[in-house]
């Protein structure tokens, strides 16, 4: 029987060649900490980010590159154990390949070279948000499409009972 999940797997796949490929373009012409203007909101910058989110743990002495690594495939093992339970819960099943994508394209940064790479820089009136990437912006669609999934769970349970 094939497995029902395969254009889930496949699309998370789509994510991290789309991930991989940003960020090769921006290591061929970026150099480290460069600023390019790109609009009045968003700059082009390469940066390292060797901890996670917001530069979490970043400062410690390099344990958290394999933890970071071992945690985000433990829950790639787990999207995948889902995404092939429930792939016909399409809203759910999306927000979670991003998720798992997202995972592995960062995964692979940090086997590569110790830290992820981030490039997209956006700023307002001298505001900063953290450099990100685009296997970051799938984790964050796909953890909002994860919340607006549960809800959407929720009020069918509402409504069956």
């Amino acid at each position: 029987m094939p497995d029902k999940a395969i254009h889930w797997y496949a699309l998370a796949g789509l994510c991290v060649v789309l991930d991989q490929i940003s960020k090769a373009i921006v290591l061929a012409t970026v150099g480290f900490n460069e600023v390019i203007y790109f609009a009045p909101f968003w700059n082009w910058v390469l940066t390292f980010n060797p901890g996670a989110a917001f530069s979490f743990l970043a400062d410690q002495p390099g344990w958290q590159r394999w933890f970071f690594t071992g945690l985000a495939l433990a829950v790639s093992a787990w999207v995948a154990s889902e995404l092939k339970k429930h792939p016909e819960q399409k809203l759910m099943s999306l927000a979670l390949t991003l998720i798992m994508g997202g995972a592995l394209g960062n995964v692979i940064d940090r086997v590569r070279f110790g830290a992820v790479v981030d490039f997209i820089q956006w700023h307002v009136a001298g505001w900063y948000w953290p450099a990100f990437n685009v296997a970051d912006s799938a984790i964050t669609l796909g953890a909002v499409l994860l919340f607006l999934a549960s809800l959407t769970a929720a009020n069918k349970k509402d409504e069956i009972q």
